[in-house]
């Protein structure tokens, strides 16, 4: 079965992931900190965007898989895929603080705003109300 739209967005997640892991990891080694964040509020704010984007990206994929699975793959598919990823990376990014704080904000809206249009549309196909 051909599913580029799921796969886009799961290597997307995937380059995301390494991303904030990566970005998580470069304090830990330069604060000396191997478990937990010792304290530090910069590691605890990269580890909890990096647990964020974890804890909501499944359910994200999921929707999206199950939709282009039952032959909804469309541009709307696309475009809420790629305002997620791109939502996340302005997440991450805003939970340095300081001036690029917004991007937490703005970050966190994008995902429960996407998040719901996915359910909202997953619900739609299974009452029927979307053309297949």
């Amino acid at each position: 079965m051909d599913i580029p739209i799921t796969l886009t967005m799961a290597a997307s997640a995937g380059l995301i992931t390494f991303w904030l892991a990566a970005w998580t990891d470069i304090v830990r080694i330069r604060e000396k900190v191997n478990v937990g964040d010792g304290g530090n509020d910069n590691l605890l704010r990269r580890m909890r965007a990096q647990a964020n984007f974890i804890e909501y990206t499944p359910f994200v994929l999921f929707l999206i898989a199950a939709l282009e699975l039952a032959g909804h793959g469309s541009t709307l598919l696309w475009s809420l895929g790629g305002i997620y990823m791109a939502g996340r990376v302005a997440h991450g990014i805003g939970m340095s603080g300081g001036k690029v704080e917004i991007g937490r904000v703005v970050g966190t809206i994008v995902t429960f705003l996407v998040l719901l249009a996915l359910t909202v549309y997953a619900g739609a196909v299974v009452m029927g109300f979307t053309p297949h």
